[in-house]
């Protein structure tokens, strides 16, 4: 990956925290200690990180898992349903968090019980399944169920339980509710006790908008119905999201049910979560199971059943999560101590999020065009009615809305941490997004599914970006997040897009470039270490021709021009390439054996965290800084690294002393072997962090999915080591210049320095190189022969035409013209009429599509034997053409 200077983005407005806010240092720190203090001491792991996703989770302060493993340490906690000392302990501290949790909501045990669940989807589930539905009869229309139509899909899957218990299920709109005031007087029955269940959130974790909590009053009062219906409204408070920065008086807004996650408001613990049940409603509920701890009296011999009195125990079926409870207690004890409570919180993130609105709001084109559409309610001015939440998608200039997929992929090259997609949240992303019923199975039968990145299709998003901020947020995470909007959408002033930050330093642009081509990184500079074969080896060569006049690296401009005239020259492969180790550098050689999975050693180790996940150069940039090479002779590979001393790691290792264990490639599960604790601590020294480096074991095989074209029989399949698709990558040059010529075009400034063939080469990290064939000209091959060696491509028409079918969705255009433009890129030689043209984004797109269309990727087949020294010669390399351009 080649990392270019960076300009610094427009500078963001000061800081003006809102009207209400009476201490606008509250976005600058809690009282007693500034923000740059609580995040060094509490989250120094966010250094060089923007974390804006806390809607979906927040992040626990370093303290409170300080003091809870402390409280582990020093405490024996046993089961809680034994009579032992230590199970009473455990006891008592579960029933002292449940009194802290009632406090947090100003409420007391004589109000309301709490459940502990899962998460605030059990708890959902749980009222589903045990609320006293009224099935629909002659002499009634039976219970209700309506909805928000902004709820979470947890909430609008209650609609299956209910459905099945012949119950009437309603969506309501948030605008009908809002008009729904008086409209239940007329059905007002005191005597008909039908039960029917209204819910609808806090705050709408799409938006941030903020539902009036005096609907729970009205609603249960029968002032405001959601339909007209006799009976008795009972009502269900979303607050998951809600009460994750801000207040909820339970003493003044009593819901019936009130879901919660923990994970929300603390970070840790995840996957638990309550059920705050209103003492008034708790009688109606009906359970069936029953689990361990629940049953005061039971038979195993017939169908008798008492039921414990006390809400909590009857409903938690078996022993609760105690330990995570009791880290509950930690988790309150480290939110007052460092931010003086909600009160604080929501003052402090509302300030941020205005704030952040206010500018995003004002960004524009040169053109005067909008830079991003804002989906909201509220008009941010208050927090009653807006939470820390902005959802937004980012517009071109010329008003058309730019895939939140490409938005979040150049955030993460900035490492700003956003949400994409719907959030399990259909109702709302159809309202604010306009999409009809018939949109959404359109979508759903054109492939996209919940959380996939396709984000556009027919020319209308299929969702949005979203932002959220949290009590540990500040002022320079919200900068930093405008700064790159501004930077990658209303550009530099060189008119070039500014290339992605350092992450020395969250949400600041540096100029100084970390990575290197795989040319200067990778070239091998000494013989007996990259050239060294082992003549035990099986194995056939691959050679470079030695008389390459014209490599890449030395190929000028006017050179260039020749070959797109028609000056090919012989078909040669100028440059080989072997990585080691996955996205890491490359190593360049000129003579190299290939084995059963393409080039010896080639992506056989690869990097992975602590987790055991493989790491790549969009979570690591600094991978490409990691320089492998290769000795056969000693069957050593010796890794180094600016500032370390040199490593060795065998090439291989006794199978016997090996522990495998498994990992995962592009989805597939391959088995490994860990090289040891030395390298470990090199990699993690450089790194910063817990590092391994990771071997694919020798007697695992993995193999290509290839689909055998139409007519043609299925092959042998090839094994393949770390890579991701297949054996070999090649590149042909004559394809990478006209690429590089037509992103010149579609840049305004056509500036040469964009754009070097060098750079785009080296960004694919291709294993051959070639020349002397015509751009585009690889498209026509079915397979290729270098002396005895045979390659097959992987990359099929058919798989084609569904890409040129999915991109002219993506980019808003007949699919006629998406084929034109990609035909223009392919073969220069088809025109365009004038009225085909394209925005220079959508251009630029484009050209993307093509230079990963480009990338001719190949399989080695057949028997494999030496190769002859003439390799390179013309009548050596035989192109057999296939049927491609006919398929159009």
């Amino acid at each position: 990956m080649a990392c270019g200077a960076a300009e610094r983005g427009p500078e963001p407005p000061a800081f003006q925290s809102h009207p209400e806010a009476s201490t606008p240092r509250l976005a600058q720190g809690y009282y007693l200690r500034s923000m740059g203090e609580l995040r060094d001491q509490e989250f120094g792991r966010l250094a060089g990180t923007v974390y804006l996703d806390h809607a979906g989770a927040t992040l626990f302060p370093q303290s409170q898992l300080t003091n809870f493993t402390k409280d582990l340490m020093d405490n024996v906690y046993g089961n809680p349903h034994s009579q032992n000392n230590t199970s009473k302990l455990t006891h008592d501290t579960v029933e002292q968090v449940r009194y802290r949790i009632l406090r947090h909501f100003h409420s007391t045990p004589e109000d309301y019980s709490v459940i502990f669940t899962a998460g605030s989807t059990a708890a959902l589930r749980l009222v589903a399944e045990t609320f006293p539905w009224v099935s629909r009869a002659p002499e009634n229309s039976g219970s209700h169920f309506c909805y928000l139509t902004d709820n979470h899909t947890s909430v609008v899957g209650m609609r299956k339980v209910a459905a099945a218990m012949d119950v009437t299920c309603t969506p309501v709109k948030p605008e009908d509710m809002r008009s729904a005031e008086g409209k239940g007087a007329a059905a007002c029955d005191p005597d008909c006790q039908i039960p029917h269940l209204f819910c609808y959130p806090a705050q709408s974790n799409f938006s941030g908008t903020r539902y009036p909590l005096s609907w729970i009053d009205e609603v249960k009062s029968g002032q405001r119905s959601p339909v007209s219906a006799p009976g008795k409204w009972i009502v269900l408070l979303d607050a998951a999201s809600y009460v994750s920065t801000s207040s909820l008086d339970l003493s003044a807004h009593q819901a019936d049910f009130i879901p919660i996650s923990f994970y929300k408001i603390f970070g840790f613990p995840t996957g638990l979560g309550a059920l705050l049940v209103n003492k008034r409603v708790a009688p109606l509920l009906r359970k069936g199971y029953f689990g361990g701890g629940t049953a005061a009296a039971y038979l195993a011999g017939e169908d008798f059943y008492i039921p414990r009195p006390s809400v909590t125990e009857r409903f938690e079926d078996g022993t609760i999560s105690f330990l995570d409870v009791i880290a509950l207690k930690h988790g309150f004890d480290a939110l007052e101590h460092l931010t003086g409570g909600m009160v604080n919180i929501q003052q402090h993130t509302f300030a941020l999020t205005q704030y952040t609105h206010s500018a995003l709001s004002s960004l524009r084109y040169p053109n005067g065009a909008p830079v991003v559409r804002i989906y909201s309610d509220s008009g941010f001015s208050s927090p009653d009615v807006q939470g820390p939440i902005i959802n937004f998608n980012v517009l071109d200039d010329g008003g058309e809305i730019i895939g939140y997929s490409q938005v979040d992929k150049m955030a993460s090259l900035y490492n700003i941490h956003l949400r994409t997609g719907c959030f399990c949240n259909l109702g709302a992303c159809q309202r604010h997004l306009g999409l009809t019923e018939e949109m959404v199975k359109k979508h759903f039968q054109a492939g996209h599914v919940c959380g996939d990145d396709v984000d556009i299709i027919d020319g209308r998003p299929t969702g949005s970006v979203r932002i959220s901020f949290g009590y540990m947020s500040t002022l320079e995470d919200a900068q930093a997040f405008l700064r790159f909007i501004s930077a990658i959408y209303l550009r530099s002033p060189g008119g070039q897009p500014v290339p992605r930050a350092s992450t020395s330093e969250a949400g600041v642009l540096s100029s100084k470039s970390d990575c290197q081509s795989p040319q200067e990184e990778g070239s091998c500079t000494d013989p007996a270490v990259c050239n060294g074969l082992d003549p035990d080896t099986n194995t056939t060569d691959l050679h470079l021709c030695l008389s390459r006049a014209s490599s890449i690296q030395q190929t000028p401009q006017e050179k260039a021009a020749a070959i797109l005239n028609g000056d090919l020259g012989p078909h040669i492969v100028t440059n080989i390439y072997l990585y080691p180790i996955k996205s890491c550098a490359a190593v360049e050689v000129t003579k190299w054996p290939v084995g059963s999975q393409g080039l010896l050693y080639d992506r056989s180790w690869m990097v992975v965290n602590h987790n055991g996940i493989c790491l790549s150069q969009k979570q690591e940039p600094r991978l490409c800084l990691i320089q492998p090479f290769i000795d056969l002779q000693q069957r050593i590979m010796v890794i180094k690294a600016e500032g370390m001393e040199p490593i060795q790691v065998p090439l291989e290792e006794d199978g016997e002393q090996t522990q495998i264990c498994q990992s995962r490639v592009c989805a597939d599960r391959v088995n490994t072997y860990d090289c040891g604790e030395n390298v470990s601590r090199w990699l993690s020294k450089f790194f910063g962090h817990q590092c391994h480096l990771i071997k694919q074991s020798p007697h695992f095989q993995r193999n290509a999915k290839k689909t055998p074209r139409k007519g043609q029989p299925p092959g042998a399949a090839a094994a393949l080591s770390l890579v991701n698709k297949a054996q070999y990558l090649l590149v042909n040059t004559s394809s990478v210049l006209e690429l590089q010529q037509q992103l010149k075009a579609s840049d305004g400034h056509g500036k040469e320095e964009s754009f070097s063939v060098k750079d785009l080469i080296s960004r694919f990290r291709a294993n051959i190189i070639t020349k002397g064939a015509r751009a585009f000209e690889e498209e026509k091959w079915d397979e290729i022969s270098i002396g005895s060696l045979h390659f097959q491509e992987l990359f099929s028409k058919d798989l084609f035409n569904k890409m040129t079918k999915f991109w002219s969705k993506v980019f808003v255009c007949e699919e006629k013209l998406a084929r034109a433009w990609v035909w223009r890129l392919l073969f220069p030689g088809i025109p365009l009429c004038p009225q085909e043209t394209l925005s220079q984004e959508r251009l630029r797109g484009f050209c993307i599509l093509a230079l990963v269309l480009r990338i001719f990727i190949l399989t080695s087949s057949g028997a494999l034997s030496q190769v002859p020294g003439n390799l390179y010669q013309p009548a050596n390399w035989t192109a057999e053409p296939g049927c491609f351009p006919e398929a159009f």
